[in-house]
């Protein structure tokens, strides 16, 4: 659908690899046939050809902390400047509490904004209170409903912007990561809700309906999992502790957060504190996350993480469908206090949107030469979403909606990771409103929220992969998907 995304795909590699890697890069797409002299040859050949390069060995950066800023010298692959994101955010947030006359607090931020702020819009104007609440909804959703992630944290004004472009979308949702480590970051019970307010009140003022992805300990919570320069984070040593703060956030936004996605992709270890995936410790996570926030607002939609497409299967990655199977296991069939709608990631890659997953995995230019079993390859379709709907209808859960939240195609022409399954700019605006449509015929009524990557965040350069997946440039001005979900009928 990091990853946030970003493509989900990429999962850690240890350095033992980097020959592999290397050669696997530079020649392109592999054969049908490839050879596999080892089983960790065989491992290193399925990374690849999910989008690992050679370059982010040992990592899998979702959300890469990396960026051009302005007057600063380049240091980094393609010219980019490493930055330390929890020192400039601490220095960034100091100066504007300084500046409002507040108290500051040392807290250890996910990510940094640019030193150059972007222009405001001559209509800009800050929620400084509450808005009136938006309608209550109901719990079933349409089949499906429209929503797009937005990078509305640091920048009210780019929030505000793409809301905005967002309504002239026709679409009714924002998917925002609401970080735990930027609210509640300097110690248990210091909360700052400013950014938070921001985005959540001006996507009431503007009918716009929040599905709000939390996640990201602090480091008083859990110490040693956040590690910026591998994107790591990890769930709470003491899960009352991260019950706490989603019951303080349930209660100040009762009413205005539509859903929870509860943690993001949860069968890598990069998001589990570096640990082995574990369904079931995830599972009893999820139960007393729906307890915590609907023992405030009952109201609220609790989604499960969306869990990334990946054959590999060790200490550092587990394939979705079977976590999904040991969640289920752990849940002993019984979704009903875990959660309402259960998450999914849904890449394209290189097959179109109507794609049949069978087809899919047996065909070597859509899956890379990945030398994995056939059927672990039906992750390279968009339609494996139906994969996880038969599992659920098996395991009785057919009842509840499925969300996608992360779904798109990329036009890179940048990152060999990722160029493998580019589509052109035009192209990926045909794939995503033909996703939709598929959707909307097929797999009705059982479809809810389908939350589409990205408006593009202002800071991306070209060198980052998730500019590519955006259908809108950091500059707020359209690509040809963003006019084509326009046009679309909703």
């Amino acid at each position: 659908m990091k990853k946030l995304l970003r493509f989900s795909t990429r999962v850690a590699l240890g350095f033992g690899f980097v020959a592999a890697l290397t050669i696997i890069v530079a020649c392109g797409t592999p054969t049908t046939t490839l050879p596999t002299p080892n089983p960790e040859q065989a491992r290193a050949q399925t990374l690849i050809a999910q989008g690992t390069p050679a370059s982010f060995l040992g990592t899998k950066v979702a959300r890469p902390e990396h960026t051009n800023t302005p007057g600063e010298p380049a240091n980094g692959e393609n010219g980019q400047v490493t930055v330390n994101p929890t020192r400039a955010a601490r220095q960034t947030r100091a100066a504007e509490t300084k500046q409002a006359g507040q108290p500051t607090t040392k807290a250890n931020a996910t990510k940094a904004p640019a030193k150059q702020r972007t222009p405001l819009p001559e209509d800009f104007e800050p929620t400084a209170t509450p808005p009136p609440l938006p309608p209550q909804k109901g719990a079933r959703l349409n089949s499906p409903e429209y929503s797009i992630q937005i990078f509305g944290w640091y920048r009210p004004e780019i929030a505000d912007r793409d809301m905005n472009e967002i309504k002239a979308m026709g679409f009714g949702w924002v998917k925002q990561q609401f970080a735990w480590r930027d609210i509640e970051g300097a110690k248990k019970g210091a909360f700052d809700w400013s950014r938070s307010d921001e985005v959540i009140y001006r996507a009431n003022v503007k009918g716009l309906d929040v599905l709000a992805r939390m996640d990201n300990a602090p480091d008083w919570a859990a110490p040693g999992c956040f590690d910026p320069a591998s994107a790591s984070m990890g769930p709470a040593r003491n899960t009352q502790d991260w019950t706490d703060f989603l019951k303080a956030f349930a209660s100040r936004y009762k009413g205005r957060v539509r859903a929870y996605q509860i943690w993001n992709e949860p069968n890598l270890a990069r998001e589990w504190c570096k640990q082995p995936p574990n369904p079931e410790q995830y599972a009893q996570l999820l139960k007393a996350s729906y307890a915590a926030i609907k023992s405030v607002d009952p109201n609220a939609l609790v989604i499960s993480a969306g869990l990334t497409p990946t054959t590999a299967d060790f200490d550092q990655a587990m394939p979705d469908m079977k976590f999904f199977g040991r969640m289920y296991d752990a849940m002993s069939n019984n979704s009903s206090g875990y959660f309402d709608l259960l998450g999914v990631h849904a890449a394209g890659f290189k097959a179109d949107p109507e794609a049949d997953p069978g087809v899919v995995a047996q065909d070597a230019s859509l899956t890379n030469g990945d030398p994995s079993p056939t059927e672990a390859k039906r992750i390279y379709s968009f339609r494996h979403v139906e994969d996880v709907r038969a599992l659920m209808e098996q395991r009785g859960d057919g009842g509840k909606q499925i969300a996608i939240l992360e779904f798109g195609w990329t036009s890179d022409q940048v990152n060999p990771a990722y160029s493998w399954f580019r589509v052109s700019e035009e192209e990926k605006a045909n794939r995503i409103v033909r996703a939709y449509q598929y959707a909307k015929q097929h797999w009705s009524p059982w479809i809810g929220v389908m939350s589409l990557i990205y408006m593009a965040n202002a800071d991306w350069t070209g060198s980052e992969e998730q500019y590519w997946w955006a259908i809108t440039n950091p500059d707020g001005t359209a690509r040809p998907a963003y006019n084509a979900l326009k046009q679309m009928a909703k």
